[in-house]
């Protein structure tokens, strides 16, 4: 039986965002995705105009109860969720991996703890970001910030591998067992690469990736569920971050290559499973 992540994310009809970057590839990978959306956007909000419903936390909480009553709660591996536009809608977030865990106590939490980003400082609502640090990031297993991200969460500032891996490391300490961080930007380092970051309680590795010219929207997005996904079908975290850097990467290769604003996920499919470009991971403790 295939792994079934229930994804509590954003969608866009146009492009490729929050459930909309994240449940193709899962299922392209062969993870059963059941997705609950937040909000239903005719496209994502970096356009500077959109249209269309923000859910609110009943909403949410309707389409899970839904779920539950279906009884199938049980097969639920994890709990995948990513930017959350206001607290309610967090405090559903949180009441659904309860429920999950509840009904399936083997299930995992994922949180990609999205806040804010190097160069834009914090653009998510006031409030947020403590929310994030005080509650959401304590109850999930596995989480996934950028450099930026991390130091808020860790209220350190870090510019070096050795206080990355140190932040990583605390960060743990306050609940999750696994962090992934996605991005970092390191002293001493080639600025025309990217280096991930994998850091569990006996081991850390990392990889790094050219630096394309452009950031897409919902690249983190698609990291986060295919960290996930790798993690769920065995991988160990070095292992896992291998294999998405690999197949990220190609993919905005592509993606970067065709002069597309969205990601090609539908173009490049098969880099998801078999990605053109390889990296070597490093173990680093």
């Amino acid at each position: 039986m295939p792994n079934t992540i229930l994804s509590i994310q954003s969608s866009v009809a146009y492009g490729h965002v929050g459930n909309s970057a994240a449940t193709f590839p899962l299922m392209r990978l062969g993870v059963e995705v059941w997705p609950v959306l937040t909000v239903h956007f005719s496209n994502h909000t970096g356009y500077g105009a959109w249209r269309g419903p923000l859910l609110t936390a009943t909403d949410i909480a309707e389409v899970i109860a839904g779920i539950d009553e279906r009884g199938v709660l049980p097969r639920v591996d994890a709990v995948l969720s990513g930017y959350q536009g206001a607290e309610a809608v967090g405090a559903e977030v949180l009441k659904a991996v309860a429920l999950v865990k509840e009904r399936n106590p083997a299930a995992v939490y994922c949180c990609d703890p999205v806040i804010g980003d190097i160069g834009r400082g914090i653009y998510v609502r006031p409030g947020i970001p403590e929310f994030m640090r005080d509650q959401v990031v304590p109850a999930a297993q596995i989480v996934t910030p950028n450099h930026f991200e991390l130091d808020f969460l860790t209220g350190r500032s870090t510019s070096t591998l050795a206080e990355v891996l140190a932040a990583a490391d605390a960060l743990r300490e306050l609940g999750p067992t696994t962090v992934l961080v996605t991005s970092t930007v390191l002293q001493g380092t080639d600025p025309e690469r990217v280096i991930m970051l994998a850091v569990t309680a006996d081991a850390a590795w990392t990889v790094s990736t050219p630096r394309l010219e452009r950031n897409f929207t919902g690249s983190g997005d698609l990291t986060a569920a295919l960290f996930l996904a790798h993690l769920l079908r065995g991988a160990d975290a070095g292992e896992a971050m291998g294999r998405t850097a690999d197949a990220v990467y190609s993919l905005l290769k592509v993606t970067t290559d065709s002069g597309s604003l969205e990601l090609a996920l539908v173009a490049a499919q098969n880099e998801l499973v078999e990605p053109t470009h390889h990296f070597e991971v490093a173990r680093i403790r």
